[in-house]
């Protein structure tokens, strides 16, 4: 079987990979039998000779590979007939402006796996960015913070190699006393909080972060059960909220009433309660003056949120009164961090750290017959047709939802 690591196409270029040339290797060692072929790149964040040093073949020509593994969606004119593509289509969730993209997969008969669909059995996800969408979102709320005050001047991730030299340069600030807010329980999250605790930043319980004052900078992680509240008087149940969403409302406001600085790393399901909305924001209680939107979900729950922002101009402000975009810097404005590619800031980590997860759950599924289902799960297209389990995207393919 012959796979193709293929050239990121879309605008703005994108520079991670799926495999690294170290991780490629790897591949090839456990997975003997496979071929792979680079498609030449000026702008992947290994360079062509980094591979074609390790003994793959790096070509402008990959037409004959059976398998294209990609990162961002791949532009229509690109698509080879007949083939079956890997990267985030971003059309699950009926996206608009990707409706032509499914359509032409479709026309072209290409058997399309998306990312974000490689679940286990359980559903839960197996490979992804989230991580590294933590990290970077963390450093450029705290650089967004020093901008906005002029507190301090950090340079902007995608200047910075790794990881690493963020902390490092975090490290180097002196923090007033804040209260930093960090929303959600998965990979994000996860990655949010080890950037706080690394930063030794101090970790508080809920009722003493709501009620407490500290004589240092201070962080709360929270849950849906801490934001969310029945609208009777029911306690809280995940199991219920989950099933019915519609039967509770926001209790978030006793968090934006202290918080100084906060930082979304949660997951958002339609029809749950929005976090804080337009009037919330209006009220003089609402005292958040920094916003690192890491899940940026535009126009939803996160009322500041207006839209995504990108890596050349990432932050904007929201005035709190007319709910306009402006100066960040503005006496009543939030500074709103939204980039919504923040992983492309770490490229080098991203693609090491993606690499390890395909290896890992991804590729031995081409070798063992699927043996696990995950190929299956994952497949979004086949035989010029949706499969049964995305079958629900038909009426948006037929153009029939807008």
């Amino acid at each position: 079987m012959k796979f193709a690591l293929i050239k990121e196409r879309k605008i703005p270029a994108d520079p991670r990979v799926v495999f690294s040339p170290s991780k490629l290797v790897e591949a090839k060692k456990r997975f003997p039998k496979a071929i792979f072929r680079v498609e030449s790149s000026a702008v992947r964040v290994f360079p062509d000779e980094a591979y074609s040093a390790l003994g793959f073949e790096v070509t402008t020509n990959v037409s004959d590979c059976d398998v294209f593994i990609g990162i961002k969606e791949v532009p229509i004119q690109a698509l080879i007939p007949n083939k079956k593509y890997i990267f985030f289509s971003h059309t699950i969730k009926k996206q608009p402006h990707n409706r032509a993209l499914l359509q032409a997969i479709i026309e072209k008969n290409i058997t399309l796996y998306d990312h974000e669909t490689m679940v286990n059995q359980n559903g839960k996800r197996l490979i992804g960015f989230g991580k590294y969408a933590g990290i970077v979102g963390v450093y450029n709320g705290f650089r967004t913070w020093g901008l906005k005050y002029n507190t301090w001047q950090l340079p902007k991730a995608s200047t910075l190699l790794n990881q690493e030299a963020l902390l490092n340069a975090l490290k180097s600030i002196k923090l007033p006393n804040l209260k930093i807010l960090l929303t959600g329980n998965g990979k994000v999250a996860h990655a949010a909080k080890n950037m706080l605790d690394a930063m030794e930043i101090r970790e508080v319980l809920v009722n003493e972060y709501v009620n407490g004052s500290f004589n240092e900078s201070v962080y709360c992680k929270i849950h849906v059960s801490d934001y969310n509240k029945h609208k009777g008087q029911k306690p809280f149940s995940s199991q219920d909220f989950y099933k019915n969403p519609e039967n509770y409302e926001s209790n978030f406001m006793r968090f934006a009433k202290v918080t100084d600085f906060f930082i979304t790393g949660h997951f958002y399901a339609e029809g749950a309660p929005y976090l804080y909305t337009k009037a919330d924001v209006k009220s003089e209680d609402f005292n958040i003056k920094v916003v690192a939107d890491i899940s940026c979900d535009v126009a939803g729950p996160i009322a500041t949120t207006i839209r995504a922002s990108d890596i050349i101009n990432p932050i904007y402000g929201y005035d709190k009164q007319t709910g306009a975009e402006t100066n960040f810097k503005a006496k009543n404005a939030i500074a709103v961090m939204a980039v919504n590619n923040l992983p492309c800031e770490i490229p080098q980590d991203a693609s090491e750290g993606f690499g390890d997860m395909f290896l890992e759950h991804i590729m031995p599924a081409f070798f063992n017959q699927d043996a696990n289902g995950i190929l299956e799960r994952a497949k979004i297209t086949e035989n010029g047709k949706l499969t049964k389990r995305f079958a629900y995207l038909q009426a948006y393919v037929d153009g029939k939802i807008h």
